[in-house]
């Protein structure tokens, strides 16, 4: 009797240790083998985290607005404003970018409460789909995801260096060197993260006051002093020809672009402090301050510039700045978009690299990756991969180029991820500290979104066939998988 009371409560110790830990037990019972839950522990068997966690909820909250504040703000609303060139249309494309940005949120928050580990979305699609699913996921941030977002952020941070520099845009023939600045810059934000996720999240703490507040300044200026000036350009909302259904889902592309980054803290979850209640509160108040500044930041420009100005505009943050304050508001602005782009960046590396790692430490990728440096503690394999695969790509590809494929490579995933939340209320075990307000409707909303945009971008001509081009290199992270880690396990041929 002693004995067993004594084993019961080292398994209490043991289990508490894990919730400590964020290594969550699903279900203290004994299961059959075959069972849903015998399933869903042994795939949250992976080798726990051995990185510490040292990301508190302020920071987490820095790394979901550093990893969506980026180039989208300052480069996608001319691209919108072509296809919706109406003020209302416009404005009810990053609304609807917003709501679905936000149900994701919300989905994954309750996600993320129950499986707080490194990793996130590819621990998601792990527990959720399988191995298969979740490989893909990996081969795809791999070969095409980050280093297609990392390329596309650089390349906008080193055209604005490269203005405040010369105090001109680049030329055709100077277009090579800004592509090498942007290498450089992805290398560096690499070294930042390899040194220290202190280091890598305290600077992350600091390029995000300074966007939020440059964002800020721009709004501020542009309501106080331009819309005095010129009325605003609010009307007529709705001009005719403005709007179109195959339009505004392009346009919705765009949007997701600048709103990406909300779920990346999940990449982190295994280095969060108090994971279970700093992830959702993260992930929701992070989304919900981004959603506020993208709506105000494009008031603000209506408050400056006609729409047919902004949607022929590639810098339409700086126009703005030069109609009202002049040639030193522009320098400003550059300055601004100089600090969110280089942020992000050290965001990006500070969250994405976990993928790979954790996929690594799950005997699905090379092992060495898995690496955490014996002095700093970091992942800085799977940074310095990602770094170099970032560096690599953007010497070779545009910013269009670089930016639609990563939101056309990036959406069937966060589908799978969202959908799984279907899946996991199944099983026995699936204890989220938060469940997400509105189920089942709002993970159905963002799905159906989903489906909607990819649908869209497959029937228009001028998509369909570089979107086709983007599935078939994510679908063939299946071959990959069982002609590598998937062979492992196999019983031996007679």
């Amino acid at each position: 009797m002693t004995c067993a009371t004594t084993t019961a409560a080292a398994a209490d110790q043991k289990r508490t240790a894990m919730r400590r830990a964020g290594t969550v037990e699903l279900s203290p019972e004994p299961l059959a083998a075959g069972s849903p839950s015998a399933y869903f522990r042994r795939m949250s068997d992976s080798p726990p985290s051995t990185l510490e966690r040292r990301i508190g909820l302020w920071s987490a909250i820095a790394v979901v607005i550093g990893s969506t504040i980026g180039s989208g703000i300052f480069r996608s609303p001319a691209g919108i404003a072509d296809r919706l060139p109406g003020p209302l249309p416009m404005l009810s494309a990053w609304v609807a970018g917003g709501i679905f940005a936000i149900c994701g949120a919300l989905t994954l928050a309750e996600v993320a409460s129950a499986l707080p580990q490194t990793g996130g979305v590819y621990v998601f699609l792990r527990q959720g789909w399988g191995k298969v699913p979740a490989f893909v996921f990996g081969w795809s941030q791999l070969v095409m995801i980050r280093a297609a977002s990392l390329g596309a952020i650089a390349i906008t941070f080193s055209e604005y260096f490269w203005r405040v520099r010369t105090g001109s845009a680049a030329s055709a023939e100077q277009a090579m060197m800004v592509r090498y600045i942007a290498a450089a810059a992805i290398l560096l934000t690499g070294v930042f993260n390899i040194v220290g996720v202190r280091v890598g999240s305290a600077f992350t703490n600091i390029t995000v006051v300074a966007k939020y507040g440059g964002l800020l300044f721009i709004i501020l200026v542009a309501f106080a002093v331009g819309l005095p000036q010129t009325g605003g350009f609010y009307t007529p909302a709705i001009p005719e020809g403005s709007f179109a259904l195959p339009a505004f889902g392009l346009a919705l592309v765009s949007t997701l672009w600048a709103f990406d980054g909300w779920a990346d803290i999940s990449y982190n979850a295994g280095e969060v402090k108090d994971p279970q209640k700093n992830l959702p509160r993260a992930l929701i108040g992070g989304t919900l301050m981004v959603i506020a500044i993208y709506l105000l930041a494009n008031l603000a420009y209506l408050a400056v510039l006609p729409i047919e100005e902004i949607r022929v505009s590639k810098l339409v943050a700086a126009d703005v700045a030069q109609k009202v304050i002049g040639p030193a508001g522009v320098v400003f602005v550059s300055a601004t978009v100089m600090v969110s782009t280089f942020g992000t960046l050290n965001t990006v590396l500070l969250t994405s690299p976990r993928v790979f790692f954790a996929m690594a430490a799950d005997g699905l990728f090379f092992k060495s990756v898995a690496a955490v440096h014996p002095k700093f503690g970091t992942p800085w394999v799977a940074v310095g991969l990602t770094a170099m695969l970032g560096a690599t790509f953007v010497l070779l590809r545009s910013f269009e180029q670089l930016a639609d494929a990563f939101v056309t490579a990036f959406l069937p995933f966060y589908f799978l991820a969202v959908a799984s939340i279907y899946r996991l209320r199944n099983r026995p075990g699936y204890t989220p500290v938060f469940r997400c307000p509105g189920y089942p409707v709002v993970p159905a909303v963002f799905m159906l979104a989903v489906l909607y945009l990819l649908g869209n971008a497959l029937i228009q001509e001028s998509s369909r066939w570089q979107t086709l081009g983007v599935f078939g290199v994510c679908l063939l992270g299946v071959p990959v998988y069982f002609l590598t880690v998937g062979r492992r396990g196999r019983p031996a041929a007679p």
